[in-house]
């Protein structure tokens, strides 16, 4: 709160204050008053009338001041009115209750909003549940009686397996902490379950998974760490060079900052004005131009999940000759509660 602009607001008062000062010293002047004793009397008044002007401004000086630091460091602004004390001025009472109206009404809207989101959360994952089974089942038969043209209908069920697995990983990476479940993992199964979930896109692709195999162990969730990586290995198939020698590779080491996983591709790359953007929300860049079940939500999600897992995720690619995915398990205290 500033002094100059608080004097500038009182300019009426301060109008009213000389009028009502030339008024007495009217009246004093009729009334042949002596005058040193008019000189005492306008002395005293100016001097009261700036005295009052500056205890107004220091009282509520503080309260607007404490109002505007607590809410500079509160990320939720809303709680500002649990920070701050009631003033004790007539205006900052009444500026104070109608913040206490307002966050309450707040508080009330954003729990109906909170209750209103959960449940569609929960109505979602037990849909995506739900429609996982006839998927399984289809997928079953189809490769009970394989033909030429039910090579097509597999890709498809794949795709539509993979999109609402998708679904659900995304509406849980906003509570994810209340599913995983951290301990030592094996990275070796991790990448078995993810190569044998894509196999036949593969094999369809005609592209070669080369993977090294030395157990190395980290601290995540499996299942979440599997979805990650099934999503890096999904952009390597779907970008992967058609009518080429096209491999990935997926290996583990240990690098300076920890344990490093990495996948590797020959694919088509990532344009270099592309590559800052990758995990961004729905970003498909121009490699989404060329292929069109590019959604720019897989490495979005990855990201998200990798940073409430507490890994690294960053990503290399040269337009036309690969694309490298690098996954850091930090050696730190992050899990040491855990332990």
């Amino acid at each position: 709160m500033k002094l100059t602009k608080y004097l500038k607001d009182q300019w009426v008062t301060a109008l009213i204050s000389i009028l009502f000062i030339f008024v007495i010293n009217s009246i004093l002047l009729v009334f042949k008053i002596d005058t040193e004793i008019i000189y005492a009397i306008n002395f005293s008044m100016v001097f009261w009338m700036i005295a009052l002007v500056f205890y107004n401004y220091n009282r509520k000086k503080r309260f607007f001041n404490e109002l505007k630091n607590n809410l500079e460091v509160l990320d939720k602004k809303y709680l500002v009115t649990e920070m701050i004390k009631k003033p004790s001025f007539y205006e900052g009472n009444l500026y104070y209750d109608f913040l206490y109206e307002i966050n309450k009404a707040m508080n009330e809207e954003v729990k109906c909003y909170s209750k209103n989101l959960k449940d569609f959360k929960e109505y979602i994952e037990m849909w995506i549940h739900e429609v996982k089974l006839p998927l399984q089942s289809a997928n079953l038969m189809i490769h009970n009686n394989k033909s030429l043209a039910n090579k097509k209908i597999i890709e498809q069920l794949k795709r539509i397996d993979d999109d609402t697995e998708q679904v659900l990983y995304y509406v849980r990476s906003e509570n994810a902490e209340k599913d995983y479940l951290i301990k030592e993992t094996n990275l070796d199964k991790v990448i078995s379950n993810v190569a044998m979930k894509n196999k036949d896109a593969l094999l369809e692709n005609k592209i070669q998974l080369v993977t090294s195999k030395n157990s190395m162990m980290v601290l995540t969730d499996s299942k979440w760490l599997e979805f990650i990586i099934n999503q890096i290995v999904s952009n390597s198939i779907k970008y992967s060079k058609k009518k080429f020698n096209s491999v990935i590779k997926i290996s583990a080491f240990k690098g300076t900052d920890g344990i490093v996983l990495e996948v590797y591709d020959n694919g088509i790359g990532i344009p270099k004005n592309d590559i800052s953007k990758v995990f961004d929300k729905t970003f498909t860049g121009s490699n989404g131009r060329k292929v069109r079940t590019s959604t720019g939500m897989g490495l979005y999600i990855a990201k998200k999940l990798c940073l409430k897992l507490g890994h690294q995720i960053s990503i290399d690619s040269k337009e036309g000759k690969y694309t490298k995915v690098s996954i850091i398990f930090p050696d730190n205290d992050y899990y040491s509660v855990l332990k």
